[in-house]
């Protein structure tokens, strides 16, 4: 029986792929991976944009913080 423990197991890997080639034929297989890499590319992507868009917000919030203490400072 095959468990999450033996993922790492070669003789694992090796069925894996012989059930791929034999599921989806040699010809699909770069396509397959393609697909793959490009969904992976995407993933990535979306997970770029949102800390960029944490740290822009990050930086709003430092910005207006400063203001108020400098605001407060000068007794407005």
């Amino acid at each position: 029986m095959i468990t999450i423990a033996n993922i790492n197991n070669p003789t694992v890997w090796i069925i894996v792929l012989v059930v791929v080639v034999l599921l989806f034929g040699g010809q699909k297989i770069p396509e397959l991976m393609r697909s793959i890499g490009q969904g992976t590319r995407e993933f990535k992507r979306g997970l770029n944009e949102n800390d960029d868009e944490l740290r822009r917000e990050k930086e709003r919030e430092e910005e207006i913080r400063r203001r108020v203490e400098e605001e407060m400072r000068q007794g407005k």
